[in-house]
């Protein structure tokens, strides 16, 4: 016994397989793209735990250092200890030199202002991709 299979069927497994194919790399391209986001994103944490600890370090120098907190200040000229933290600053953050830290004293809050531009973006674009991590600090007591 002979059976044929009709003639408009011929092809159908070899479409199937062709749509299998295709699902199976789409869901692959999508796998990609998130593991694409998560390393952006691990990089990013980093960036700003950098940016936190870097914040707090100048806190806390300031803190051992109130008799001079005033030179701090980022208006004020040179300051070695401050100069040595910017330059930690610029060595840990990328871009950080385009967006210098500030510093303000006024009385005895101090304000830190870390700023950097994410990896990959493009500097050219304005301060939409700047990230900043900010510090706000109330230094009372006495020396």
């Amino acid at each position: 016994m002979n059976i044929q299979t009709p003639s408009r069927q011929r092809g159908v497994m070899l479409l199937e397989a062709l749509v299998g194919i295709l699902i199976f790399s789409i869901g692959i391209l999508a796998m990609l793209g998130m593991q694409a986001i998560g390393m952006r994103n691990t990089v990013e944490s980093k960036y700003r735990s950098e940016a936190s600890y870097l914040g707090t370090q100048i806190i806390g120098a300031m803190w051992v250092d109130r008799a001079n907190l005033a030179n701090y200040d980022s208006t004020v000229g040179t300051y070695g200890p401050r100069d040595a933290w910017v330059g930690q600053v610029n060595a840990r953050l990328p871009m950080s030199t385009t967006y210098t830290p500030v510093i303000v004293v006024a009385g005895n809050q101090v304000t830190v202002t870390v700023r950097w531009l994410r990896p990959g973006e493009d500097p050219g674009t304005g301060d939409i991709n700047v990230s900043q991590h900010l510090v706000i600090a109330q230094i009372n007591g006495s020396i």
